[in-house]
């Protein structure tokens, strides 16, 4: 039986075959097949100290939270384990790739530019790494400003006083030798130049935000070589660089530029929580890109009609969704449709709901085959239509949330190596609905071919998660040449009255768009190149939190000027976005970042 401590996703992923979990694009995610073993993430209370005499890795993190690495053979333990509330399995992370001073109101040469410079507060960039020889990241005498680089792929830590050392030697192999640490992808380096680079040899025209600022740079690292970083790596993270802000006694800004699609993206999940209760550590600021899932294709919702039918006979109605599959489906029901691209090697399907509402939902392949199965019976089913194998889960309600999940994998068959190609379609009836809300997500655009989208889309609640927790400032992007929303930045939410009672309190998201399109930023060569993404707009976010906190803490102003705070202020200094009337919006919160209007002065 399934274990109620669980997650859905685990749960498939423990009642799922070693093989067939190879095969999945999520199912395997956590499992060490070498060593039998599973990275899970657990909210807890009490004492751990049992797990350890059973074999199992504890690796405590803050507010009640641990990563556990445990023997394939003892996952059934945790269920037994009083102290143990929750267990989630990792999910892969996507970096969210794809003049801006002045259009965010911090023009060279104006006074708040002179004056504010982030000085005495710490920037993290938690990312790919950085390239530390960089000008960008260097003091006037040629030290770093970089305080410390963990290196997660290496699992080693750097301080000022290696690269230092390493800087001095006046040869980048040598360096290499001292601080192997390499940006291999030079995104890390993009980000931290934005949020805090002095603009090295370029001066003023190439600086970021926060350009006196010290630097804490963590390079994630990835399980496999060919592989994403995790959640488990990004939790490690973060208790990292909030530790060292606490050692050194500093305010801190952290920039996060990546995510992932999987969840009820309503800030329940583990990981969610988990930088809530970070945000509340010390004097902090988190400030977290939208994704760049707006115009991917990946996501649908909306809204049955409400209406009862609770008596309807329901294998009467199971025998009318299989005659009328293939024609008009019935008023109140609904047709979502998707492509699947030539050689896809696998696929997910999320479908989220209200656990009121009941549905019989039908799934038909190209060539019209079907299956059916009523959202009020739980637990797995498995169903092989052409040559895909679908692995099924009906969950129910979490312990942090009332969502509903259904969980579909879609598995190349035994002696198939890729999905059939063509229109999916997923036909969902009411059978009793009180609200009637639904939300459909694939996978990142990262992961899937192009051709991979559902056909008619909804481009609203695209945020990526952890974008979707409550107390970060989630950032979008927006073109400042044309003063307009990019419209590959992640929206907010699909109702509109669910805006409109909102208005006032953390769930409007995103707070603000900052400019994402043809950014210059450095490269890990030492030059400038033009970067677009919601992951090059959260940092002119980041370092606007970092001036704001030197302004406030450092100058002694406001010392309490640090996590919702800081957003408050970044929400009340945001200018409009041509086209936009009305604030909050679903694409640009309350408008574009503005530090000039910020500045409570």
């Amino acid at each position: 039986m399934d274990s109620q401590k669980n997650e859905n996703l685990l749960n498939l992923a423990l009642d799922t075959a070693a093989g067939e979990r190879e095969r999945s694009l999520e199912l395997n995610v956590g499992y060490d097949v070498q060593e039998k073993t599973w990275e899970v993430i657990v909210k807890y209370h009490g004492s751990l100290q049992a797990l350890t005499e059973w074999g199992i890795l504890v690796e405590e993190l803050i507010a009640g939270y641990a990563i556990l690495t445990v023997p394939e053979s003892l996952m059934g333990r945790l269920e037994e384990t009083e102290q143990i509330e929750y267990v989630e399995k990792p999910k892969r992370l996507f970096f969210s790739d794809l003049a801006g001073n002045t259009a965010s109101c911090f023009a060279p040469g104006s006074r708040i530019y002179e004056e504010f410079t982030g000085k005495g507060v710490l920037v993290a960039v938690i990312d790919s790494g950085i390239a530390y020889d960089n000008r960008d990241f260097r003091n006037a005498d040629g030290t770093t400003r970089i305080r410390y680089l963990w290196d997660q792929v290496l699992d080693r830590e750097f301080d000022a006083a290696q690269i230092n050392e390493a800087l001095h030697t006046g040869s980048m192999q040598e360096a290499e030798r001292l601080v192997p640490s390499i940006d291999t992808s030079g995104h890390g380096t993009a980000v931290a130049g934005i949020a805090a680079g002095n603009g090295g040899e370029g001066g003023q025209a190439y600086a970021g935000i926060a350009r006196e600022s010290e630097l804490i740079i963590v390079r994630l690292g990835s399980p496999r070589a060919d592989s994403f970083p995790r959640t488990t790596e990004l939790m490690r993270a973060l208790t990292y660089v909030v530790q060292k802000a606490e050692e050194l006694a500093m305010p801190i800004a952290i920039n996060l530029s990546f995510g992932n699609t999987y969840g009820a993206h309503n800030g329940t999940s583990l990981l969610e929580r988990f930088i809530d209760n970070v945000s509340e550590i010390g004097r902090s600021v988190i400030c977290v890109g939208s994704g760049n899932e707006g115009a991917s294709g990946g996501h649908v919702g909306g809204s049955l009609r409400r209406q009862e039918r609770e008596n309807t006979n329901l294998t009467d109605l199971v025998n009318r969704v299989g005659r009328e599959a293939d024609r008009d489906v019935t008023d109140g029901d609904r047709r979502v449709e998707m492509t699947v691209g030539a050689y896809e090697r696998g696929l997910n399907v999320q479908l989220w709901k209200e656990y009121v509402d009941r549905y019989l939902v039908t799934v038909m392949s190209p060539s019209g085959e079907t299956f059916q199965m009523d959202t009020d019976r739980p637990g797995k089913q498995a169903y092989r239509l052409q040559q895909t194998q679908i692995l099924f889960y009906n969950g129910e309600p979490a312990p942090y949330m009332t969502a509903q999940e259904l969980y579909f994998d879609f598995l190349p068959a035994e002696g198939s190596r890729y999905l059939d190609r063509g229109v999916w379609t997923f036909i969902l009836r009411p059978l009793k609905v009180i609200t009637g809300n639904y939300t459909f997500y694939l996978p990142s655009e990262a992961v899937r071919s192009a051709d991979t989208r559902f056909v008619r889309t909804t481009p609203d609640v695209t945020l990526t998660i952890p974008s979707t927790a409550g107390k970060v400032v989630t950032v979008g992007a927006y073109d400042p040449v044309y003063e307009s929303y990019a419209d590959f930045s992640g929206r907010g939410y699909l109702y509109q009255d669910q805006v409109n009672s909102r208005t006032s309190d953390t769930f409007v998201k995103p707070d603000l768009v900052a400019p994402g399109v043809g950014v210059l930023a450095p490269d890990r060569d030492g030059g400038y190149s033009p970067v677009t993404g919601t992951s090059f707009a959260v940092p002119f976010v980041t370092g606007a939190a970092a001036v704001l906190m030197q302004w406030g803490i450092v100058n002694g102003n406001d010392p309490y000027l640090y996590g919702e705070k800081v957003k408050a202020y970044l929400r009340k200094g945001a200018k409009p976005i041509r086209g936009v009337a009305e604030y909050p919006d679903s694409r640009v919160g309350y408008g574009a970042i503005c530090v000039e209007n910020s500045l409570p002065m």
